[in-house]
């Protein structure tokens, strides 16, 4: 058994964490759940769960291999260095930590310490994501050229009730941190990188809106996001010499979590026929098709399954360091210059 405990018990240790750790009864167990404020009962209590206020407590529980820390971002690094210098191996939520410094130095304790320390990159398993890898691998599509990826929101309201500017609190801190890992994770270090990161309100402003070109040779992968987008772009959309594939839906786990449709039902975040992407495309023979793709089935839950491996049966880490500081690199690149 991996035991486990969190720090922090808010949106993000309920939503997107226990939900999924749950399922795994037979792998983790979680013991303890750190919370600021204990008569804060905005998530039910899970049964046979401690909470506590001591930070102490969880961080000298001898029993605990696991601590994941679920707070805001400008502690994520503050709360990883105390967990692993007191020989817990260390899972955070994104983005991992505000700065490549910040990044190297948990590494580099984690490393000397024999620990693991990892960002929580469940976003490798969306839905979608996973469905457009199993469109490239088929051929059909022939040699790559290019992928656009949209992460869009008509939330006008977020912008513009920020009056300031931060890096760290920046669009592209807070979301390209899921699609900038899926690049990365599938395709690996890119030949080159341009950035358009904007301010639609003007300098001094919320960082809003982004779009990184990415280069791999021929191949271009566009990451792109607005939070004033009416109507949202499609999810995926894909080109190769030979066809196109377009998923116009995200994947829908976040969509059942905010409805309270939790995992433990058969369905939850699965698509229905009419969420499925156009796969068209010509075959060898030169005979156009165009057919509806039945998306794979996502799950946030496999973060938890490969660091059990890694933990408990020394596997490889799921995501190399590397892939974390090139990352961070770009965020950091991004939002230089803005103000």
């Amino acid at each position: 058994m991996l035991t486990i405990g969190y720090i922090g018990n808010g949106k993000g240790a309920n939503r997107y964490h226990l939900p999924f750790v749950l399922q795994r009864p037979d792998k983790i167990k979680v013991k303890t759940i750190y919370a600021r404020n204990l008569a804060k009962t905005d998530w039910a209590r899970i049964p046979g769960t401690a909470y506590t206020d001591d930070l102490d407590a969880l961080l000298n529980d001898a029993e605990i291999d696991l601590i994941v820390v679920c707070t805001m971002h400008d502690t994520h690094f503050e709360y990883a260095k105390m967990v692993l210098e007191h020989g817990k191996h260390c899972l955070v939520e994104k983005p991992f930590v505000e700065t490549v410094a910040q990044a190297k130095a948990l590494f580099d304790l984690a490393a000397e310490k024999g620990l693991v320390v990892q960002a929580y990159q469940n976003r490798r398993f969306d839905s979608d994501f996973l469905t457009v890898q199993k469109v490239i691998e088929s051929g059909k599509l022939g040699d790559l050229l290019e992928l656009e990826m949209h992460f869009d929101y008509y939330r006008p309201e977020i912008p513009e009730s920020v009056q300031g500017f931060s890096p760290q609190s920046s669009y592209l801190y807070g979301h390209a941190c899921h699609t900038l890992d899926q690049v990365i994770g599938y395709f690996g270090k890119p030949d080159e990188v341009r950035y358009d990161v904007r301010q639609l309100l003007g300098p001094g402003r919320m960082n809003d809106y982004f779009d990184l070109d990415l280069y791999y040779g021929a191949l271009k992968v566009s990451v792109k996001s607005s939070y004033f987008r009416v109507c949202e772009r499609p999810s995926f959309i894909v080109y190769g010499k030979k066809g196109c594939f377009v998923k116009a839906g995200k994947d829908r786990q976040e969509e059942h979590l905010k409805q309270f449709y939790m995992p433990v039902n058969d369905d939850f975040g699965v698509d229905l026929p009419a969420h499925y992407g156009t796969l068209t495309y010509y075959d060898s023979a030169g005979v156009y098709h165009q057919e509806a793709v039945v998306s794979e089935v996502g799950d946030y839950g496999r973060v938890y399954d490969a660091l059990y491996e890694t933990i408990v049966n020394g596997t490889e880490k799921m995501i190399p360091d590397w892939e974390t500081l090139l990352q961070m690199e770009m965020l950091e690149e991004g939002v230089r210059g803005l103000v």
